[in-house]
């Protein structure tokens, strides 16, 4: 059975190492990945990807949500 649910990214429970990446944005930049991600996935989707993505790609994240890094 597949349930879908509609949630603000801002109340997601992210888990592992997308846990710790999630706390490193702010409620806003969160809301504007928010926007991002719906643009680039219309149909949403699954939690299992959405952790992927912020735990594995949160370097295109951050350049998506213009951070940089104290080093550059």
């Amino acid at each position: 059975m597949t349930i879908t649910t509609e949630q603000k990214l801002t109340n997601f429970e992210f888990w592992s190492g997308a846990k710790d990446n999630a706390s490193k944005l702010s409620y806003e930049q969160l809301e504007q990945l928010e926007y991002i991600l719906e643009d680039i996935y219309p149909n949403g989707l699954e939690d299992t990807t959405l952790n992927d993505i912020m735990w594995f790609d949160f370097d295109i994240i951050k350049e998506w949500l213009d951070i940089k890094d104290k080093e550059e």
